[in-house]
């Protein structure tokens, strides 16, 4: 590991000002995923700024019903929140399908959305990755790509985004709260995360000083539930093959509220906006639920060894709908 300069911050403004002064700096939450990749090479900050003691670990209600969290609330603890688990239980779901025990204690909410991918060429620096080194190549195309991306993917990265809560909080059109030298803005989960593109080394619309302060999610839609369903290939401390994230509400045999995302597939989390368009208003059942996938998944590009990817997307998505829509959902 490479010497670094160290800062806590006392305010929001001190972390936003020496982030904006010092280009390369990182913001330091849990350090989950930060450190190990400092320690691999892969991430080298000349200065780490220590966010963990800002007063940013509220949860607390917004005057409509939704909810505020704090950009460092620990994942486990927001995994356990009474309002969480019974207003947002996919989001519970989707935390506790992430890690390790130990891992979601230390994790924080806007670590979690910064996390980068587990692609192995990523974090091996001996070999090409355009995300780590642009221009130089995605060794995973022609590589080991099992378990990369089908969706949104170009010639430049097959990467996947390895979060489970972003996948929830995309479901949930949850927005960001970000801090930065031009003051605050809020950006939609859906659009906080980029797809590859020509500048695979750009994880995020993150920019350069900005800091993530809260992510809020809006009130629970009327007569909905919510399920978080993952495939891995053991049952702890996996990242996702696939999965899904989904809120329906039915009404009179009829979806009246649908909203799906994927996980593992993309480079972010993919909202099923064509599958929501042939839910919204049809019969709730198996013809509706199997045309609605099978109209989203038709924009798979699988690679050489992952197409079986496309198909256990579509089991999980049939599987998660058809029990939302149950009358025990």
């Amino acid at each position: 590991m490479k010497p670094f300069a160290y800062l806590r911050p006392g305010s929001v403004a001190e972390a936003v000002r020496a982030g904006a002064e010092n280009p390369g700096a990182r913001f330091l939450g849990g350090g989950t995923n930060l450190v190990d990749l400092m320690k691999l090479g892969v991430e080298t900050p000349g200065l780490l700024i220590d966010v963990s003691r800002l007063p940013l670990d509220h949860v607390t209600r917004t005057e409509d019903g939704g909810l505020r969290v704090g950009a460092t609330v620990r994942n486990s603890d927001l995994a356990a929140r009474p309002e969480v688990r019974a207003d947002y239980p996919v989001l519970s779901q989707a935390l506790l399908a992430g890690a390790s025990g130990q891992l979601r204690n230390a994790a924080t909410t806007g670590g979690n959305l910064l996390q980068r991918t587990r692609c192995p060429y990523f974090q091996d620096i001996s070999k090409p990755c355009n995300k780590r080194s642009p221009g130089s190549g995605c060794s995973a195309r022609e590589g080991v790509h099992r378990d990369l991306a089908v969706l949104g993917h170009s010639p430049d990265c097959v990467a996947t985004n390895p979060s489970d809560m972003a996948v929830a909080l995309a479901a949930l059109d949850a927005t960001v709260r970000l801090e930065g030298p031009e003051g605050e803005r809020t950006v939609p989960v859906t659009g906080f995360h980029r797809l590859p593109g020509d500048n695979p080394d750009q994880d995020t619309v993150v920019r350069p000083g900005e800091l993530i302060t809260e992510v809020v999610l809006p009130p629970r839609p009327d007569g909905s539930a919510s399920l978080y369903r993952k495939a891995r290939d053991r049952a702890s401390y996996a990242f996702a093959l696939a999965s899904v994230a989904a809120v329906l509400a039915v009404r009179d045999g009829r979806v009246a509220h649908a909203s799906l995302a994927f996980g593992g597939l993309a480079h972010r989390p993919w909202r099923a906006r064509a599958a929501e368009d042939l839910l919204r208003g049809a019969p709730a059942g198996p013809e509706t639920f199997a045309r609605a996938v099978d109209a989203e998944l038709e924009a798979a590009r699988p690679l050489r060894d992952n197409g079986f990817k496309v198909d256990l997307a579509r089991r999980l998505a049939l599987g998660v709908l058809t029990e939302l829509a149950s009358p025990a959902g």
